[in-house]
């Protein structure tokens, strides 16, 4: 990168910078908008809730039935009254070794969920996903008056054990809505919806159930940023493929535009799963508020869903419902108990990035993983060894692309002497074509320096995606670290200051130090093997090279230790490659075997091949069309 390049640079991030200034409201302006957003959510609030109340009024049969208790009748003819003692207690619990699911009567839905074996940020042995009026769930029916709310009913369960519960809301003359509920072996929990004897009240022409299914997702990690940066609703299209919608702003009843089969409310290591067997329909409303840090809770979610239900009650609907960690392996395992026949792709809700990467991480990184916790091993442990497996698997390419620039480093007194005469600015151009000639008599390809960047960046992207979302890593201890999952403060305090946050993160300031060790290392090699102004230009390029660890500081300081301790290893693991290959290239030796490929193409041109055989023609194509313009001056 040339003066004149760095300069263009700077100049169109002042343009950039300049503008998005002078463009940017007024104090007075964002206060207006923002009065005008809030009167706008008022109205929407007051136009929802005004619907409602109108929704209410218009009750039916079953609705004027369920508000009186005391016609509400079991399967054996007793009131809701009269059953309550046969009842324990008033909510329902399903159980196994790894869920448990409290369920109330009220609505017949999931009120509390429990996973095991995984210790939340306050130590305690398992984690609550989410419990009361965090999370609500309603079906909606359209009947001949009205419309009908499971919210609205209170239901009764029988048929009870601790995997399966039979909720019914029954009428006198034996009309009923029923909820069956079947808790799987681990974390999935099979649901059929059926109507019984309800044609007559329910609208035959509408064959659809509307879904209302909301949630104050709560904060289950210690960084509160970090983990905020992972919790997103996520959704699967019938068709293939998973979408989701912005982590960080505000999105408020965003259609889909196709039909999907199921929808999640995620965190950074847990979800919350509904399935739809016969999809849910295109056009359904998916909601996502950003909370703010210190409430406790990451996001606000809401999904207005529309899917199959037969008025007739001859066939059921089906939902499945998945509470559990968002683990790769296990989510493979478990769609595997679903009864749909779908390929419901639920592994996607452990994000391992874009294709190139989400391949390396699918088909190298989560095998190696696998096999080595399969030992037993300390996860710190585990990210030393695949840090060394890809260094192994990289190091033919690294010690090419390290003797390419060898190479150019021992011909640098040879580049010197043949470009001395273009020192002037206009003769640049001259230069080039010097150096260019000199590197295709040596067979030298000048562009294989940068080959070290290009192979770690992609390994590097991919990991950036693989670690935090790998569930293993969670609450496991490494040396000074307590949770690889999240930062490792060496200092905390209670003010959050701009850019840093609260705390100091020991893995991510041991990371940049590295980085900036490492980046002095590599520009001396490349200052090394430059020529002429090359080296100057250099000394300015140094500058943003120590800069760019600088910016890494603030961007990884909430991430997690785990991908900050990986980042410090790679780079350790780099800069002894590169002092190794340096200690043991013998540069005269090097300079002779170039000395040689350079007489024997001289002797026969025909051998040059490669690169240099392209360098070489358009060195001499670049001579060809100087001297035409030459002699056109001359004319």
């Amino acid at each position: 990168m040339d003066k004149n390049t760095i300069i263009g640079f700077v100049l169109i991030a002042a343009v950039l910078i300049g503008f998005s200034m002078w463009n940017q409201p007024s104090d007075e302006e964002l206060k207006k908008q923002q009065q005008k957003e809030l009167l706008e959510k008022k109205a929407q609030a007051e136009a929802e809730q005004k619907k409602k109340q109108a929704e209410t009024k218009k009750t039916t049969t079953l609705q004027d039935a369920v508000a009186d208790s005391a016609v509400l009748q079991n399967e054996n003819g007793f009131t809701a009254q009269q059953t309550e003692q046969n009842i324990t207690g008033q909510k329902v619990i399903l159980k196994n070794s790894k869920l448990e699911l409290t369920l109330t009567r009220e609505g017949a839905v999931v009120e509390k969920a429990v996973i095991k074996g995984f210790k939340d940020r306050n130590n305690n042995p398992d984690v609550t996903l989410f419990k009361g009026k965090d999370q609500q769930l309603s079906y909606t029916f359209t009947s001949k008056n009205g419309y009908i709310s499971t919210a609205e009913l209170r239901f009764t369960p029988s048929e009870q054990t601790d995997s399966t519960v039979t909720f019914t809301a029954k009428t006198t003359d034996g009309k009923q809505l029923t909820l069956r509920y079947l808790l799987g072996k681990d974390y999935m929990l099979h649901t059929t919806l059926t109507a019984t004897g309800m044609a007559g009240i329910l609208n035959p022409n509408i064959n659809t159930v509307d879904i209302n299914w909301e949630e104050r997702c709560a904060q289950q990690e210690k960084g509160f940023t970090f983990e905020n940066r992972y919790a997103t609703l996520t959704y699967h299209k019938a068709k293939g493929g998973t979408d989701y919608l912005s982590e960080t702003s505000e999105k408020i009843g965003e259609p889909t535009e196709e039909k999907t089969d199921w929808v999640a409310f995620k965190n950074q290591f847990f979800s919350a799963v509904m399935i739809a067997k016969n999809d849910f329909h295109s056009g359904a409303l998916l909601t996502s508020i950003p909370q703010e840090k210190g409430s406790g809770y990451l996001k606000q979610y809401q999904a207005r869903l529309k899917t199959f239900f037969d008025p007739t009650g001859k066939i059921p609907t089906e939902l499945d419902f998945y509470y559990g960690p968002n683990d790769f392996r296990l989510l493979k395992q478990v769609e595997a108990e679903n009864r749909f026949g779908k390929d419901l792709e639920l592994q996607r809700l452990v994000y391992l990035g874009w294709p190139l990467f989400r391949i390396i991480n699918r088909w190298f990184t989560i095998y190696v993983f696998d096999w080595l916790t399969g030992f037993n091993i300390n996860m710190g442990i585990v990210l030393i060894i695949i840090t060394l497996l890809l260094k192994l698997i990289t190091y033919p390419l690294v010690k090419k692309s390290y003797m390419s620039s060898a190479k150019m480093r021992v011909l640098k007194p040879k580049l010197d002497a043949a470009t001395k005469e273009f020192d002037k600015p206009e003769d640049q151009m001259k230069k080039q074509q010097a150096m260019m000639s000199e590197y295709a008599k040596y067979g030298v390809s000048p562009l294989s320096g940068c080959l070290p960047m290009l192979i770690q960046m992609p390994i590097w992207i991919a990991m950036f995606n693989f670690v935090p979302n790998a569930i293993q890593l969670r609450g496991e201890s490494f040396l000074w670290i307590d949770d690889l999952s999240t930062y490792d403060p060496i200092i905390e305090w209670n003010t959050n200051i701009w850019l840093i946050g609260d705390h100091l993160s020991l893995t991510c300031i041991l990371f940049c130090v590295a980085n900036v060790l490492y980046s002095v290392m590599t520009m001396r090699q490349q200052r090394d093997q430059m020529v002429g102004q090359q080296a100057e230009q250099m000394k300015m390029m140094q500058w943003m090279m120590y800069f760019m660890p600088v910016m890494f500081f603030f961007m990884f300081n909430d991430y997690s230790s785990g991908l900050n301790f990986y980042y410090f290893v790679s780079l350790f693991f780099s800069a002894a490659i590169m002092f190794m290959l340096r200690k043991t290239t013998n540069d005269e030796k090097l300079l002779a075997t170039l000395e040689a490929n350079y007489k024997e193409a001289k002797n026969n041109p025909q051998k040059l091949k490669g690169l240099a055989a392209r360098l070489q023609a358009m060195q001499e194509q670049q001579q060809e069309m100087q001297r035409k313009r030459e002699q056109l001056g001359k004319k």
